[in-house]
């Protein structure tokens, strides 16, 4: 069995963070729009919240940083909020919009 890419292994980590509002994980939500990896493994992750007034967002943008940080070869973190463009239903995987009972 192959060994996971790091682009792997950052997904899989990001979906162990959840959304205390929503019993689905931040990636199959499409809270993730970007994953980049830098130079020395430096991580750059572009995330949205469902809403800008989210009162949890603080937590799970230190969720995502220490996840990510903790994967082996991992040097650095940059977490980026952005709310351009707004999160919608759309953007939720098939699963996770099976999960929500929206299909």
């Amino acid at each position: 069995m192959s060994e996971l890419s790091l682009r792997d292994k950052i997904e899989e980590a990001l979906r162990t963070v959840h959304d205390p509002e929503i019993p689905v994980n931040i990636y199959e939500l499409g809270l993730v729009y970007e994953i980049k990896i830098g130079n020395n493994n430096r991580i750059g992750i572009t995330m949205t919240l469902t809403a800008p007034g989210c009162p949890v967002a603080g937590d799970i943008i230190r969720e995502v940083d220490q996840k990510v940080r903790d994967i082996e070869g991992v040097s650095d973190v940059d977490v980026h909020l952005t709310f351009d463009p707004p999160w919608t239903r759309d953007m939720m995987s098939e699963e996770a919009k099976l999960e929500l009972g929206f299909l």
